[in-house]
Order: C-alpha cells, then structure tokens, then sequence
C-alpha cells in the first residue's frame, strides 16, 4: 500500500473512532450538539489523532486507552477553529470547503458550540480512566491528562492566540512570530506526540524527544499554512487565501520571503525526522507523513 492510500485508511479508522465519542444531537440543547457534530465531522487531515496514534504504537501501545484522547484532541482542535472564524478574530466564512459554524448556526451558537467542544473533550478523555487496568495505566492516564490540560492552555495555545491577536497589525519580529507559531501550533502537536508516547510507557527521555519533535513538526506545518495563504489554490485549500494579507498580519513568510520560507520548512522537518529516525524503524509510517507535511497543497 502506498503512503497516500495508507493514509486514507488511518483517516477513516479516526473517522469511525470520532464518530463513537460524538453526543447525540437531541433535547433542548440539540442546537448546540448538532453544530458540535457538524464541525468536527466538516473534514481535515486529522492529523493530531493521527500523529497520536502513530506515537502511541511505535512505542508498543496495543488497547483502545488512547481513543477517547484521539477523540479529545480532535474536539479541542475543532473548537480553536471555530472561535478563530469568529468575527472578532479571523472573520473567516469559510473552512475546509464549508461555511464556517458562525455563518450556519449563528454567532451565538458558534460560540457556545466552541466552549461546549472544548468542556466535552476533557469529558471524553476521562473515559480512558475507566480502560486503564493497573496502578501504572492509571498513572499514565493521569499524566496524558495534564498534558491535554496544560497544552491547549494559557501557556500553550491559547497564549499564542492572544500574542497573535494583540499584535495584529503591528511590526513583528521574527521572535515574536517564532512564540506564535511554537504556542499556537506546535503545542497542540507536542500534546499528541507526548500523550502516545505516556500513554504507551515510554521513558521520560523519550517523551521529551516527542516533545521536541513535535514542536518542529508544529512550527513547519504553521510556516508551510502562511506559504499556502499566499500561493495556495482555494479549492485544494478549502478557503480564501490571502487572509492574512486581509487581516493585516506579519507572517513567517513576510520576513523571510517565499523562497527562504520554503527551505526553512525543509530544515525544520529535517530536524523532526532525525528524531524520528531514533524510533520509526518498523514502517516508517511517522517519517513519511512528516515528508509530506513539506510538500502538502491544503
């Protein structure tokens, strides 16, 4: 099986995995659910279960333990990106080829949708506590759980939202474009790699390096989504380029320039799969989507 058809099926293995985890749309609230439902399920690449996964088995995990977080990040994920459509901060009325959940339900509902997203996640991850057999799975449990707190927060991506917010419009440096990227992105994706491998019983050590990888792997993927915004094709994309021109945002690209941004993205890469190469040894599957993560279109 070759790597893109390989990935189609670990997409739609997560699909299915989603699809367990999602309420039911039903009762007063169904307004809400049902926004809930209809976003997560609107596409994407799934690319943070997918990662988590992947880290997950390559350091020996074999049970269903690490699900309900695959499900968890997903929802977390989902509900960033429906706050940043939000008028009062990207403003965006597309997604993924689809009207943005604001444009659809409301702003009201989008909102609401967001915080219920966000609340349910940590609901559903709580669900592996009731797979973990043992002192030592429960532990892991507790561990993979202050990470998912910690990392979509204050001091990872939320704290990258509000640098990224404030300083709209203003003259960055490439520090600062550097704290953005690394909180807003790369956080999410160190949380997934960290979590496999906990979650697996992997060595401190070990964890770390997933953590280190994953901030490349995070701040290539944000390098590479700034160059799509200024030379993308909006159908494979999936929306508007050029927002962040609209939105009067400096960008990696608009100090490094288009060229040396894209050869960053290599470097950056390269960096992660040196890492990776120290575990990815049975299929190379992690290796392979990380190359393709440089030369990806949407």
């Amino acid at each position: 099986m070759n790597f893109k058809d390989e990935m189609k099926e670990k997409t739609s293995q997560i699909e299915q995995i989603l699809d367990q985890y999602l309420p039911e749309p039903e009762g007063l609230q169904k307004t809400v659910l049902t926004a809930m439902n209809t976003t997560v399920k609107a596409g994407g690449k799934r690319l943070r279960p997918m990662l988590m996964q992947e880290v997950y088995h390559m350091f020996g995990g074999t049970n269903k333990i690490v699900e309900p977080f695959m499900a968890a990040i997903e929802m977390i994920h989902t509900y960033s990106l429906i706050h940043d459509d939000l008028p009062a901060l990207d403003n965006d009325d597309y997604r993924r080829g689809q009207k943005t959940c604001h444009i659809v339900y409301g702003e009201d509902m989008a909102i609401l949708a967001g915080d219920a997203l966000l609340n349910y996640a940590y609901e559903v991850a709580a669900k592996a506590f009731d797979m973990a057999q043992g002192e030592e799975n429960f532990h892991r449990t507790v561990e993979a759980m202050k990470v998912l707190a910690q990392k979509p927060g204050i001091y990872g991506m939320i704290g990258g939202q509000v640098a990224d917010v404030e300083l709209e419009g203003q003259p960055l440096t490439m520090e600062q474009i550097l704290f953005i990227h690394k909180h807003k992105t790369s956080a999410m994706i160190e949380a997934c790699m960290m979590i496999g491998a906990i979650l697996a019983g992997a060595t401190k050590e070990d964890i770390h390096q997933m953590e280190q990888c994953g901030e490349y792997i995070g701040l290539a993927f944000q390098i590479q989504d700034d160059i799509l915004d200024l030379i993308g094709d909006e159908k494979t994309i999936g929306k508007p380029v050029g927002s962040d021109e609209k939105n009067h945002k400096v960008t990696y690209v608009t100090l490094k320039g288009l060229e040396q941004s894209k050869e960053d993205v290599a470097a950056i890469s390269m960096k992660a799969i040196e890492i990776l190469k120290q575990y990815d040894k049975e299929n190379g599957y992690l290796t392979n989507l990380t190359k393709f993560l440089i030369h990806r279109t949407c």
